[in-house]
C-alpha cells in the first residue's frame, strides 16, 4: 500500500478554505499513486480554534465529510479525513452509533476507495494541558481496525501517542499500520519524534504520524510528520512547512520483522 500523509497548512476557523485545500491535496496525492491519503487532526477548523468548534461541528453523515467520500470514490483512493469536530446528537439522528447522546467529539473517519465509511475513531485521550479540548469534547470508547489495500490499519489521535496500552490493543486485533492524525505543537518536538518511533518499535508495526502546519496566536504546530517502519526507521519525514510524507506499507515486512524479532510473543 502506498501511503501519503499530508502535512496540511491549517488556518484557525477558516473551515471552507481548509477543506478546499485538503481536497486539493487528496487529489494531488492520488495522482501521485497513493492508495491511502491521511490528513491531520482537526484539519478543517484548526485544533486551537476552540471557539469555532461549535460552528464547525457536523454529523459524520454531513455535507463536509460527504465531499471527502466523493473525492475518495472519484480518485479511487482511501482517505482518512484527519479528524473533524463531530456533533454527536446530529450523528445519532443520522443513525450513527455514538458514545454520548449530545456534545462534540474529535472524530477520525476513514473512507475506502469506493467512498464507503469503513472506520470511525473518536479520540479517547483528550488533552487538557493548555487546551480546552477536555472541556469541549466527549472522549471516545473504541479503537477499531479495518483493512485498506490489503493492510490492517488502526487510528489513534495526537495525545493518544502517550498511552501505549491503546496501541497494544490494536496489535491484538491484528493491526499492521497505525495512522496518527495530529495537531502537535511546539515546543515538544522531541516528544513527538520519540513517541511515534517508540510506538512503531514496541509494536513492530508501521506508524504514520501526520501533523498539521500553521500558527494559532501564541500556539504553532511543529509539523515534522513521519512514517516509521516496524523497526522504527523513518521512511519519510518533513520539517515544519506544509508537505507530504509518502511511503510503502508492506504487511509482509511486518510479518517478517515480527518473525525475526518475536518480542510480541514474549509478552506476559
Amino acid at each position: 500500500m502506498r501511503l501519503a500523509g499530508v502535512q496540511l497548512e491549517v488556518e484557525g476557523g477558516a473551515v471552507a478554505e481548509n477543506v478546499d485545500r485538503a481536497l486539493d491535496r487528496v487529489a494531488a496525492a492520488a495522482d501521485e499513486g497513493a492508495d491511502l491519503v491521511v490528513l491531520p487532526e482537526l484539519f478543517d477548523v484548526g485544533y486551537f480554534a476552540f471557539d469555532s468548534y461549535g460552528r464547525a461541528a457536523e454529523s459524520l453523515a454531513g455535507d463536509r465529510l460527504a465531499r471527502f467520500a466523493a473525492a475518495a470514490d472519484d480518485h479511487d483512493v482511501a482517505v482518512l479525513a484527519g479528524t473533524v469536530v463531530e456533533d454527536l446528537s446530529a450523528s445519532a439522528a443520522d443513525g450513527i452509533d455514538v458514545p454520548a447522546e449530545s456534545g462534540l467529539a474529535n472524530a477520525a473517519v476513514l473512507f475506502d476507495a469506493d467512498g464507503e465509511r469503513r472506520l470511525v475513531y473518536r479520540k479517547r485521550h483528550l488533552f487538557g494541558y493548555g487546551s480546552e479540548e477536555t472541556d469541549r469534547m466527549v472522549p471516545g470508547e473504541r479503537t477499531p481496525v479495518t483493512e485498506v489495500a490489503g493492510v490492517t490499519v488502526g487510528v489513534t489521535t495526537c495525545y493518544d501517542l502517550r498511552f501505549p496500552e491503546q496501541f497494544r490493543a490494536m496489535v491484538d486485533a491484528g493491526v499492521e499500520c497505525v495512522l496518527v492524525p495530529s495537531a502537535w505543537p511546539y515546543p515538544r518536538i522531541e516528544h513527538w519524534r520519540t513517541l511515534g518511533r517508540a510506538r512503531a518499535i514496541e509494536n513492530l508495526a508501521y506508524v504514520a504520524a501526520v501533523n498539521g502546519s500553521g500558527e494559532f496566536g501564541d500556539d504553532a504546530l511543529c509539523g515534522r510528520s513521519a512514517v516509521y517502519d516496524p523497526w522504527g526507521t523513518a521512511l519519510a519525514s518533513v520539517g515544519d512547512d506544509p508537505g507530504v510524507v509518502a511511503a510503502t506499507v508492506d504487511p509482509e515486512r511486518v510479518a517478517a520483522v515480527r518473525e525475526e524479532f518475536p518480542a510480541l510473543r514474549d509478552r506476559r
